[in-house]
């Protein structure tokens, strides 16, 4: 039963089974106890003390076993506890059947009887447990209801307690603050006793200071009577309503001024004036002998007195760098020449912090307001040693009477501002970091230099103008000096003093791409300078639109004059060209002489316009230089005026608009140059049986004329300049007219000719080198009118039969031109083609 197996859980130690004497009879109570069975149970031990008195003891040598440590073999099912047997294990016996059984079994009944009423007993105690738990829970409960509304009382008790104690900590504090502000009205009513005792002292008679408490007169305790006297003095003006100190006379000229304290004031005064005196007669001596415990305890005294400032600045112009010539005559000396003036004042400045780092410790040592003697001493060293050494290197010059460009012009005054300000903002940075209390040392810098800032941007147009006329002055020498046409390559920048090779071609100034170059670095210099003088972001991009609208003005007219320039060769090679176009009627001796000529000029022409082409190219450059100058550096800088960007934009464009309007016009001529020598190659090359031969039985030749051949390679060489000079639109526009203006041109040449057939297959030819050639011109306009050029010439190749044909397919599009092209034909009389095309009117 469950109840049983419950039971087995613990172990009983004092079990005691029936005697063997009784074993054949009625067994007896085991009497076991509840007891027994608390602590920890064994059921080993439980049986061994229940059947010990009815089975003999078991002894070891009785069992055979081949491993001790192996369960024995079961024999019968029959097994028994050994006494020997610690672990209390059942050992299986051996002899005859277990005869004990009638014995055990009794017992067991016995035992299991009694353990059912132990059992039951415990079950009966549980319940009586139960219900005495169930009622001291009850009671319990009733308890803490009862502790939790003592508690709750407690704490609202707790409350009203702290309340009090917090009410009562405030009133304690009041009374601590009334009481201490009890305390200090009565230490102040005995100052104010002792102050009005010392004030009658003083009120005795004028100028009388004799009469004074040993407070005033003991040299051990002036800082005492410093401070005594500096409150009477606040107090017997307030007195009498006077903002500060004043006069005896203006004491006395006052209406409502108490009576009696004027005396007072007055000897204050005095007393005052003569303790400080003599203070500052102590820190003076003490100074130059170096004593700084005597200098600081002056200072903290003398501090009473206006805040030390009397003090403060005796000690700062006391120092040398103020009072000795020899310091000022060496600060000039240091700076030296203008062309040293950095190096000058960076060994200068270095100087000055060097003396004032040295300064700033004994400052810190003696002064109670160290940071207020700074401030004095680095404005005095701004105000007076720097800006003497700045006034001697920078005389401002004027626009009425401007410096030689021999002497260094504008530039070199420029160049010495923007270096001086630099330096100086940076020893200014310097001295801030040391130390100069509310003193703005930057600030005090820049307003050093605020005459100079006003004219600043002026001056600055000014230079611009004087280097840029120096310069093409200068071109202009050189280019008159020397003849030389291989002298056009450019030349190198320089400085405004400088002198190097000037370009020029015949006795002419060359444009050249390096003297835009030397004006876009003026620029850039004078935009650094710009942005270094002009910190105020508006002002700035006003200044910087100024001098970039110089450089525009600048590079716009030395461009227009360059380009200028070289179309005056084209013109004087036309000129030439015209002068010896003669008639027919002249000698052989005159025509050989103008043909000479002519090819004289033609080679001016060539160089005129090769000249002009790289003078194009230069212009490209050189407006190129400007626009990039224009991103790099004077756009960022424009952008915080709303507009300015765009107003640059156009006045760039329309400075370059002149130079445009030249490079158009020069090129123009460049193309009438051109083709006037290709009309002069074809009139002085092309000859009438080149397209209408002989017929002399030898096989036709079908190479271009002699006429075509050298025009095509001298349109190779014009169009080789043209290219490396021309790109983008403007290329493609100068080819476009170029092939346009050709084609008419050879149409006119050759409706000056009548062709054969064989001639007509000679045009032909000609006509396919030429449409070959302008293909490298990329245009695709002229490329299909030679391509209808060269369809136009087989009027002159079919049969007379076959024009009619010829005129309504291929060439119905240019049936006028086609017509005039058909009465060049060398059968148009003889084969009556006129007859043919009555339908078509012929202009």
């Amino acid at each position: 039963m469950e109840r049983d197996r419950d039971v087995v859980s613990k172990g009983v130690k004092n079990v005691k089974g029936p005697s063997s004497k009784d074993s054949s009879g009625s067994s007896l109570p085991l009497l076991l106890d509840v007891e027994d069975f608390k602590g920890t149970f064994s059921f080993d031990d439980f049986y061994k003390n229940l059947v010990c008195e009815v089975l003999p003891p078991l002894h070891e040598e009785d069992v055979s076993s081949p491993n001790s440590n192996e369960q024995p073999p079961i024999s019968n099912g029959n097994y028994r506890r050994s006494d020997s047997d610690a672990g209390g294990r059942l050992t299986l016996l051996t002899g005859p059947p277990f005869v004990e059984a009638e014995l055990l079994q009794p017992l067991f009944k016995d035992a299991r009887k009694e353990l059912v009423d132990l059992c039951n007993q415990v079950d009966t105690r549980l319940e009586k447990l139960k219900k005495e738990v169930a009622a001291y829970d009850v009671k319990h409960g009733k308890r803490i209801s009862e502790l939790e509304k003592g508690v709750a009382i407690l704490n609202e008790s707790f409350g009203r307690l702290d309340s009090r104690i917090s009410g009562v900590g405030q009133t304690a504090a009041r009374i601590g603050d009334h009481l201490q502000a009890a305390d200090a009205h009565r230490d102040v009513a005995s100052q104010t006793i002792e102050l009005i005792k010392y004030l009658m002292e003083f009120n005795s008679s004028p100028g009388d200071l004799m009469e004074l408490s040993p407070l005033f007169t003991d040299d051990s305790r002036v800082a005492e009577a410093a401070a005594v006297a500096q409150k009477l003095r606040s107090y017997a003006e307030d007195d009498l309503g006077l903002p500060g100190p004043v006069s005896s006379s203006a004491m006395k000229n006052t209406p409502n001024a108490s009576m009696g304290l004027e005396v007072a004031v007055a000897n204050l005064q005095d007393y005052c004036n003569e303790l400080e005196n003599r203070l500052l007669a102590k820190f003076d001596a003490a100074s130059q002998r170096r004593e700084l415990s005597t200098m600081a305890e002056c200072a903290k005294i003398l501090s009473q007195f206006n805040r030390g400032v009397s003090a403060m600045q005796r000690y700062v112009a006391s120092r040398p760098m103020f009072m000795d010539v020899e310091v000022m005559e060496l600060d000039a000396k240091t700076v030296g020449e203008p062309s040293n003036i950095a190096r000058g004042l960076n060994a200068l400045y270095k100087e000055i912090l060097d003396t004032v780092q040295k300064e700033a410790a004994m400052v810190t040592s003696v002064f109670p307001s160290p940071d207020a003697v700074m401030s004095i001493l680095v404005q005095r060293i701004l105000e007076q040693r720097v800006f003497a050494v700045l006034d001697r290197i920078l005389e401002k010059p004027t626009l009425a009477n401007p410096i030689p460009i021999e002497e260094g012009g504008y530039l070199q005054y420029l160049r010495t501002l923007a270096t001086a300000v630099e330096k100086t903002q940076d020893l200014a940075k310097e001295l801030q970091t040391l130390g100069c209390g509310d003193l703005d040392a930057e600030e005090l810098a820049e307003a050093l230099f605020s005459s100079h800032r006003d004219e600043y941007p002026e001056l600055e147009q000014a230079s611009l103008c004087q280097l840029y006329q120096d310069k093409i002055a200068e071109l202009r020498v050189m280019g008159a000096q020397s003849g030389d046409p291989s002298s056009g390559a450019p030349g190198t920048p320089r400085g405004p003093g400088a002198r190097a090779p000037a370009t020029s071609f015949g006795g002419q100034m060359v444009m050249s791409v390096s003297v835009v170059t030397e004006f876009v670095r003026w620029n850039e210099e004078a935009v650094q300078r710009c942005t270094l003088l002009t910190p105020q972001p508006l002002r700035l991009a006003t200044n910087v639109r100024a001098i970039f609208t110089c450089l525009l003005d600048q590079v716009s007219q030395y461009t227009t004059e360059g380009l200028e320039r070289a179309q005056e060769a084209l013109n004087e090679a036309a000129a030439l060209r015209e002068r010896f176009m003669l008639g027919t009627s002249v000698s052989r001796r005159v025509m050989a002489a103008a043909a000479a000529a002519a090819e004289a000029a033609a080679h001016a022409g060539e160089s005129s316009v090769r000249s002009f082409m790289v003078a194009v190219q230069r212009a490209t450059a050189n407006v190129a230089l400007v626009q990039q100058h224009f991103v790099n550096s004077i756009s960022r800088l424009l952008l915080p005026v709303d507009g300015a960007h765009a107003a640059c934009c156009e006045e760039m464009a329309n400075a370059m608009a002149n130079s445009e309007a030249a490079a158009l016009k020069g090129l123009q001529t460049c193309i009438d140059t051109i083709l006037a020598e290709a009309d002069r190659l074809l009139t002085a090359e092309q000859k009438p049986p080149d397209y209408r031969p002989v017929d002399d039985g030898n096989p036709p030749d079908h190479r271009p004329t002699t006429a075509c051949i050298r025009v095509v390679q001298y349109l190779a060489r014009m169009l080789e300049a043209a290219q490396g000079a021309l790109e983008g639109l403007n290329k493609q526009a100068f080819m476009t007219e170029l092939g346009n203006r050709l084609h008419k041109s050879l149409v006119a040449h050759w409706l000056k000719y009548v062709f054969s057939a064989s001639g007509g297959l000679r045009l032909k030819r000609d006509v396919s080198e030429y449409a070959e050639f302008v293909r490298s011109f990329k245009a695709p306009v002229v490329d299909e009118k030679f391509e209808q050029l060269g369809t136009l010439v087989n009027v002159f190749i079919v049969a007379p039969e076959s024009l009619p044909t010829l005129l309504d397919s291929s060439l119905k599009l240019a049936r006028k031109d086609a017509l005039r092209f058909i009465q060049l034909r060398e059968d148009y009389k003889s084969a009556k083609i006129a007859t043919r095309f009555t339908t078509f009117v012929v202009d």
